[in-house]
């Protein structure tokens, strides 16, 4: 079973930060990926709550957990120990080279793309990160996201820190001038689908980070409807064709 390393550490507020040593059958986690954790022992709340990746080195995943109910409370106050997770699990992000990338992310949406930007850039690929979050209170690890890209652009809705605005207007002002061969946004999903109306990029991936109940395709409640049919974002996702999806039907 795998081990959770230490316990959980607040790192903004609401926001926890886990370290987990996988058991010794689990793959190396893609960006773009997640986990599927069993929030306690019992059978209450029985449902697994999917988290995704925010970093893995040295054998040791790590996750950033907004809390948003029982189930999250209940894994940010767990102790050091083992803990039940599966995965990793679902579709991660592509992992081009040489080209010029824009990433933008949403509040906890911002976690998987750490990953992501310290993958690309391994890559030699040009990255501009823009940060978003409500206030400045809710921004965790604005170093290493600075670190992880060539521009890093830090917003916030009320202008607590950063520039004043919207992750989906910025990315919309940047990529009218700056020539981008892809942009990979996770977040709210009005952000996103805002982010995917963008027709001067060609290529735009999105992270659905939607309810995913079993994560493995058994249950088809976290299904997509898309140009290409119905989705289901835990296998055939969570990152997908931005352009693809019918967000009318979100």
């Amino acid at each position: 079973m795998a081990y959770l390393i230490e316990k959980p550490a607040e790192i903004a507020k609401d926001h926890f930060l886990l370290k987990i040593r996988p058991d010794s059958g689990s793959g190396t986690p893609a960006p773009g990926q997640f986990v599927n954790i069993r929030p306690y022992e019992g059978s209450s709340p029985l449902i697994r709550r999917p988290i995704s990746v925010f970093n893995y080195s040295d054998g040791i995943i790590e996750l950033i957990v907004r809390l948003a109910g029982e189930g999250t409370r209940m894994i940010c106050s767990r102790k050091q120990g083992e803990i039940d997770i599966l995965g990793p699990l679902g579709r991660p992000f592509s992992l081009p080279a040489g080209k010029r990338l824009l990433l933008a992310g949403g509040g906890v949406g911002n976690a998987p793309l750490y990953y992501l930007s310290l993958e690309l850039k391994k890559n030699g690929n040009e990255i501009t990160y823009i940060y978003g979050s409500r206030s400045a209170e809710y921004i965790f690890f604005e170093d290493k996201y600075a670190q992880a890209a060539d521009n890093f652009i830090l917003m916030t809705d009320d202008g607590s820190a950063g520039s004043r605005g919207f992750t989906t207007s910025g990315a919309a002002e940047l990529a009218a001038s700056a020539g981008f061969d892809a942009i990979y946004t996770c977040g709210p999903i009005p952000m996103m689908q805002g982010i995917a109306s963008i027709t001067t990029v060609p290529q735009i991936e999105v992270s659905m980070e939607n309810y995913f109940a079993c994560g493995i395709g058994m249950c088809s409640g976290c299904v997509v409807e898309t140009a290409n049919g119905l989705k289901r974002a835990c296998v055939e996702g969570p990152v997908m064709d931005g352009k693809s999806i019918l967000w009318q039907s979100l």
